[in-house]
């Protein structure tokens, strides 16, 4: 968000701060499906003028998280109206109690995604893309050995963006988002041992390999092994 909130003078990351104060209360349940919002009670809860609360509602309208009627009011949606694969909703998520079950959830679906994807990015991708791949997964070795997670992190994403991207398919591409809310999750949130495991960082050298040969059932088979990893690593945090 840039300048100042409808001219009032106040700065646009109050609009973000109360965006996100909000989409936790919601989404942790704190604040549960059918509870009417009051604009004034908000304005009093958190600090703000009205211009600020109602580009909030705005957002999380747009979101599916709320509904607004008139001589009602706006209303905490359920669950299964929400955009859950919006990438605000699914930090918020992470950051409640339901952490663990989100991350499952989403772990779910990428063993339902990624393997597809990669076998279609061994008939697909273009050499660049291919390139890439190596590269992140060059750049992944050498952070994962001197345990720098934050730049681990953003190599890890880059691979699973480009092999989605390379997957040919624009509903897979669009899942990127996704996918890198995962691997943040599990970083942020203390489920990566503090060195990656040697052996992950190779079935990503396998699927990079498997992807520039052509070879479509090894890029499935190594995602498989990456997907299954990464649950077994859920699995053992043993959270909540």
């Amino acid at each position: 968000m840039v300048g100042d909130m409808a001219g009032s003078g106040e700065p646009a990351g109050l609009h973000g701060s109360v965006l996100d104060r909000l989409g936790v209360l919601i989404t942790s349940g704190e604040l549960a499906p059918g509870l009417v919002l009051r604009i004034e009670e908000l304005e009093s809860r958190f600090g703000v003028s009205r211009s600020v609360v109602r580009e909030a509602i705005r957002v999380l309208e747009s979101m599916g998280m709320v509904s607004s009627r008139r001589r009602v009011g706006v209303t905490v949606a359920p669950r299964e109206r929400w955009n859950l694969f919006d990438p605000r909703i699914i930090g918020w998520r992470l950051d409640g109690a339901g952490r663990g079950e989100q991350l499952r959830s989403l772990n779910e679906l990428r063993r339902g995604v990624e393997p597809v994807a990669a076998a279609l990015a061994a008939r697909r991708a273009t050499p660049e893309q291919c390139g890439v791949l190596t590269g992140a997964v060059m750049q992944m070795a050498v952070h994962g050995r001197s345990g720098d997670l934050e730049a681990y992190l953003e190599a890890d994403t880059a691979f699973h963006r480009t092999l989605l991207e390379a997957s040919g398919n624009e509903m897979l591409g669009a899942l990127g988002d996704v996918v890198a809310a995962v691997l943040a999750g599990r970083t942020h949130h203390h489920l990566m041992p503090p060195r990656p495991e040697p052996q992950a960082i190779r079935w990503h050298a396998e699927v990079a390999q498997a992807v520039q040969a052509g070879d479509a059932a090894e890029a499935e088979r190594a995602m498989r092994d990456i997907v299954a990893e990464a649950t077994r690593a859920l699995s053992a945090g043993g959270q909540d």
